[in-house]
């Protein structure tokens, strides 16, 4: 696997109540526009698991789609790639409402439900291999960016799994992307899918944030709070305290932290802006009107 371009778990937690402020706040505090440079390839891969709006916390902001490409585009990097594969729609439809904003900035579009593929082997045993679009051979700098949800049998959805089960084509595992073997373990497929699949960069936002269920039938809180990241499994630790989980409860999560293939500790990770203690109390005073930490 391609290493990630920092191996340090620095980790931004920033609250506004514009999304693309809390965004701009979480990049500069951990300084990762060193994580890109004018040599790279970079995908961002936003959450268009289905054809909703934003407001619905199911798939992200199309401004703060656009203030994240504007942040790429100032490392002037050779190729800038927005890249999705729809999990339970079609991505071409989705891609309608952020069709302006791609367009304007100048960026590529890649279905990643469609071909071109390459055959790659997981460390899986169902299914063992996958066809993935070969953009996967062309990246060199990966951003997953996502809205935060509990999710129904993931236990949360956050930046791993929004990878994980964007780059599989809905060609071979069906639509919704669980018709044909993926669900049977999920965790364990998003786990195997992260360990082929480095995520650089990581922007997880509660802004909205999804409670209740989910992740498309749940209640979407705006809490304004975003969290950045270098490390996709920490980043994803602290989406789960958020919600009242913590790494153990999150068997992907789990799993990772076991195998090193990142830190789900939350004592060895660096973090900068809002204490994780007070983020987690703003959460929950937004999310549920009570003011509650993990800890």
């Amino acid at each position: 696997m391609r290493s990630r371009k920092r191996n340090a778990a620095d980790i931004a937690i920033a609250r506004n109540s514009n999304e693309s402020a809390a965004i701009t706040e979480c990049l500069k505090l951990i300084n990762a526009g060193n994580l890109i440079s004018d040599n790279d390839v970079v995908a961002i891969i936003p959450n268009w698991v289905q054809n909703k709006t934003p407001d619905t916390g199911i798939v992200v902001g199309d401004e703060s789609l656009g203030t994240l490409i504007d942040f790429v585009k100032s490392r002037n990097p050779k190729r800038i790639v927005i890249a999705s594969g729809s999990g339970g729609g079609n991505t071409k439809e989705v891609f309608e409402k952020y069709r302006k904003i791609i367009e304007e900035k100048g960026c590529e579009f890649i279905d990643l439900n469609e071909g071109p593929f390459v055959r790659i082997n997981i460390n899986h045993s169902m299914p063992s291999s996958t066809n993935l679009n070969r953009l996967y051979e062309e990246v060199t700098c990966m951003i997953s960016f996502t809205q935060l949800k509990v999710h129904e049998e993931g236990t949360i959805s956050g930046v791993v799994k929004n990878v994980a089960m964007s780059w599989p084509p809905s060609s071979e595992h069906g639509t919704p992307k669980k018709n044909t073997g993926i669900h049977n373990d999920l965790h364990g497929f998003i786990r195997a899918m992260s360990e082929i699949l480095p995520i650089d960069l990581s922007v997880l936002s509660a802004n909205p944030a999804m409670i209740g269920t989910g992740p498309g039938k749940g209640i979407p809180k705006h809490t304004g709070i975003v969290i950045a990241g270098t490390d996709p499994y920490s980043v994803d630790t602290v989406g789960a305290r958020l919600l009242g989980f913590k790494p153990q409860a999150v068997r992907y999560l789990y799993e990772a932290g076991q195998k090193g293939l990142g830190e789900t500790d939350i004592q060895k990770m660096n973090f900068y802006g809002i204490p994780l203690v007070q983020a987690e109390k703003d959460f929950s005073l937004a999310a549920y009107g009570t003011s509650i930490s993990v800890d």
